[in-house]
């Protein structure tokens, strides 16, 4: 089981955005390719499949702890960065494949190398400083405790 690292962040806004700038320039180069004919939304499907998978993910919610599981298949735990607010997280993970003629030719591969990305929102604060990350065979396992809840409290004004 390997530990992976996690990075507390105040907003993930910023990776939400470079993502879909680049989702949106390689849109741009399709749709460009075919002298601007075609469909600008099935060129932004295929920008963004090309680009980016999303990993199977699941959320769970137990005795004050949320636990999600992310299937993270063919990936070293070195290339996996897990980001984290209170309030979401953000999971990348590099992948890679190569042929060598060395090992035979190559009649068919669905192989391929790429990006994985999952934001995910929290359904409750967490204390992200509490959090923990850890790969094995396959699966990203992240826990984290929810945060305990801020109660309003009344403040006395004292006249002057």
């Amino acid at each position: 089981m390997a530990n992976v690292p996690m990075t507390q962040k105040n907003s993930i806004v910023d990776q939400l955005d470079h993502l879909h700038q680049r989702i949106a320039s390689r849109a741009y180069d399709l749709f460009r390719g075919r002298n601007g004919w075609g469909d600008a939304l099935g060129d932004w499907f295929s920008a963004e499949a090309e680009l980016v998978s999303k990993p199977a993910v699941e959320l769970r919610e137990q005795d004050g702890i949320l636990t999600i599981a992310a299937a993270l298949p063919g990936v070293d735990a070195k290339d996996i960065t897990v980001d984290i607010t209170p309030q979401d997280v953000v999971i990348k993970a590099a992948t890679e494949h190569k042929h060598t003629e060395t090992k035979g030719q190559v009649h068919r591969s669905e192989f391929t190398a790429g990006q994985y990305f999952r934001s995910l929102p929290f359904p409750k604060a967490v204390d992200a400083t509490k959090a923990k990350a850890e790969y094995q065979n396959g699966m990203l396992n992240i826990t984290v405790p929810i945060a305990p809840e801020v109660r309003a409290k009344r403040v006395d004004i004292k006249a002057a």
